[in-house]
């Protein structure tokens, strides 16, 4: 298939382009090569990507209406994964108007492309961040999520609503994905392992929120791409027994899915930096802070939709998964890093 991947460069669409690719698959990219962190990882990132048979990189901001318009037009896509954001709790406490440009312009714009071109699939990263304040756990797609509690996660739940207006407007197939703690080989330098690695191997003190009592549903990279693939290949359909007088936030009468994508094991994170210093041979420091705003103190993901709808639920253990994500530091930076 001809699939449109945006966030082409990005941590999840990197892995994303790369397995469709492994596949047989034809894979635009688009990425707008944003500064939010370290350019540099992002282009050897692409890198890795633009060699390969079958990938077309065009560099575009998705708040561009009319380059996104031009993108769909001439390119066409079968179907399209979009995991194009501007990412981060923490961040969008200070930089809101990002969001709304990346997050909710940018997704309207990647809606009317798939509109006017038929596409087949929309397949777009959501968040486990919608949950917010919500407290019963496991987290359900069942579950209503009406209390976010940091802006991106607001933004997120926007997407939902947006992508279910065009579904039930236009008969556009969407499926949303909500992404738990997602980490790696090539992962993000914003996101806690990362930074754990880098300050431990520096001799510096990691900061842990919430003095520790954080636990997270930590997924891991191959997992998270294994589920994007196979609902991009399960299109989205009407749910005939969504009735609206008891409606399952999950489905509709139009072609609307939501499913979690998380391992469904939540990790305490002082046990997750136990696992980090075993990887590394080397003890962290610790500096223990308060919670900051916007945080959670635990998710924990419900993925039996996800295990119904498409057959898999993510399963690797995070001493598997750090340990691969130490290897690929190691070998990309070096085993002592002056700095990233």
């Amino acid at each position: 298939m001809r699939i449109l991947v945006t966030g082409a460069a990005g941590f999840i669409g990197f892995h994303t382009a790369a397995r469709l690719l492994d596949r047989g698959d034809e894979v635009v990219g688009l990425d707008n090569m944003s500064p939010y962190y370290d350019v540099s990882l992002k282009e050897a990132r692409l890198a890795r990507l633009e060699g390969r048979n079958g990938f077309h990189f065009i560099k575009a901001d998705l708040a561009d209406q009319e380059m996104v318009g031009a993108v769909f037009a001439e390119e066409k896509p079968e179907r399209v994964i979009h995991l194009a954001a501007q990412a981060g709790v923490r961040y969008s406490l200070q930089h809101p108007h990002a969001y709304i440009d990346a997050n909710i312009r940018g997704f309207l714009h990647v809606l009317e492309g798939c509109r006017h071109t038929q596409v087949k699939h929309l397949v777009y990263a959501s968040s486990s961040s919608v949950y917010g304040a919500n407290r019963k756990l496991p987290f359900s797609v069942s579950d209503n999520v009406d209390h976010p509690v940091s802006l991106y996660g607001a933004t997120k739940k926007a997407n939902e609503l947006m992508a279910h207006s065009y579904a039930h407007l236009f008969g556009l197939p969407v499926t949303g994905l909500r992404f738990f703690t997602v980490y790696g080989p090539w992962g993000r330098p914003d996101m806690s392992l990362f930074q754990f690695t880098r300050n431990i191997l520096e001799g510096k003190r990691i900061p842990v929120f919430n003095y520790g009592h954080h636990a997270r549903d930590f997924t891991y990279i191959d997992d998270v791409v294994e589920g994007v693939v196979r609902t991009c290949d399960t299109i989205a359909t009407p749910d005939p027994d969504w009735r609206a007088e008891d409606p399952n936030p999950a489905t509709s009468s139009a072609p609307y899915r939501l499913y979690n994508i998380g391992n469904h094991s939540p990790v305490a994170l002082l046990d997750y930096i136990a696992v980090i210093e075993d990887a590394l041979g080397r003890k962290a420091e610790l500096e223990m802070l308060p919670a900051q705003a916007g945080d959670v103190p635990e998710t924990y993901a419900d993925v039996d939709a996800l295990k119904q709808a498409v057959g898999f639920e993510p399963s690797t253990p995070i001493e598997v998964g750090v340990k691969r994500f130490v290897a690929w530091y190691r070998a990309f930076y070096g085993s002592e890093p002056a700095g990233v």
